[in-house]
């Protein structure tokens, strides 16, 4: 099927969507929008990426623009000020870089690498300031772009953020433990542990600082807001899976949806595929009950106090991101170079990934 994107250029572009990941709900329900900060955005993190050192000039100069990280974010969270969108825009940048570091220290066997880097990134989380001009690119990219997310909130959000994220480094060591003992979770094991693989807290909690107002724990943990947040990051990492299918087998990946699915619950790849799409599809109608429900909850804040009534607002803020997320997330896919294998020399090797600077072979 064929999709009229409206993204990262100023003349819309006519996208080819394999029927298989075509998600008519989406296009027309839920409509794409790009913050307009986005082409400085991709210009600066483009620029940041060569200045940490975390991509190569030559790959920074084929890949970076086409692997649409910054569409991803400037699509996600709209009406954050320029600043924010930019640290944010940068640390998924990041976090791409550190999950294909993640892959070739698998590929390559580099278990004592992985466990060096997993601690200094602890460290680095914990103290950014005192890594900024660490060695490995990846630690220092991680601490320049956490030390200015912490400086948009009060040291609660901070303190929550780092938290989450602790999670997240530990999941990644499960992951890599099970690739290299070629485990492949059970289907329960895989979506707690994809909750957390694909940070779904993290994004969450960035949704705070775009709306400029760290939320009260009450607020967060309503459930009407919890569950809509939740949905938008189920749906998110679920149509991941469904899209990089194929390049996950390729690359002998053991963390994918159906893959567990196919492993634990004896199914077909096409029996996978279709399970993996009808959770997807459950997840769009669920947050668009859920939606309504949170805006309703976000009406009831607005109590006649200054406090209420800006709170009410930051709430509605939010979920108008997580709504974002939809149509953000499905267009990504589409467009990024990240999931076109069939384009790749070798299936279980992106392109712009460079071995020589790991020290690779």
């Amino acid at each position: 099927m064929h999709a009229l994107s409206h993204g990262t250029t100023s003349t819309p572009t006519t996208i080819a969507v394999p029927p298989a990941l075509s998600l008519p709900v989406i296009e027309a329900a839920f409509p794409r929008q790009l913050h307009p900060y986005w082409p400085r955005l991709q210009e600066k993190t483009r620029a940041w990426l060569l200045e940490k050192r975390l991509m190569p000039p030559d790959k920074v100069e084929e890949y970076a623009d086409g692997l649409c990280y910054t569409d991803l974010m400037a699509g996600y969270y709209m009406g954050a000020p320029d600043d924010v969108l930019q640290a944010i825009a940068d640390y998924s940048a990041w976090f791409f870089v550190w999950d294909d570091r993640h892959d070739r220290d698998i590929v390559h066997g580099r278990a004592a690498a992985w466990l060096r880097l997993k601690d200094r990134l602890h460290r680095a989380l914990d103290s950014p300031g005192d890594h900024l001009g660490h060695e490995d690119p990846v630690v220092a990219g991680l601490a320049d772009s956490v030390e200015r997310l912490y400086g948009f909130l009060p040291g609660g959000w901070n303190d929550r953020f780092a938290r989450h994220f602790h999670e997240v480094i530990e999941a990644y060591d499960r992951e890599f433990h099970n690739r290299t003992e070629g485990i492949v979770p059970t289907v329960e094991e895989y979506l707690e542990l994809r909750r957390l693989t694909f940070a779904h807290w993290i994004w969450i909690d960035l949704l705070e600082p775009s709306a400029g107002s760290e939320l009260p724990d009450g607020v967060r943990h309503d459930p009407a807001y919890r569950k809509a947040a939740l949905l938008s990051q189920e749906f998110a990492a679920w149509y991941n899976d469904l899209c990089s299918l194929p390049k996950e087998m390729a690359g002998s990946e053991v963390h994918n949806l159906g893959i567990s699915l196919i492993a634990h619950e004896e199914l077909t790849l096409e029996e996978a595929i279709t399970e993996v799409r009808r959770r997807v599809e459950e997840c769009i109608s669920e947050f668009q009950d859920a939606e309504r429900d949170a805006l309703c909850f976000a009406d009831t804040l607005d109590d006649g106090t200054v406090g209420g009534k800006e709170t009410s607002a930051a709430v509605r803020a939010c979920v108008g991101n997580m709504r974002n997320w939809f149509s953000s997330v499905y267009w990504f896919h589409h467009e990024s170079g990240r999931y076109r294998v069939d384009s790749w020399d070798d299936r279980s090797t992106p392109p712009y990934v460079n071995n020589e600077a790991a020290g690779e072979s």
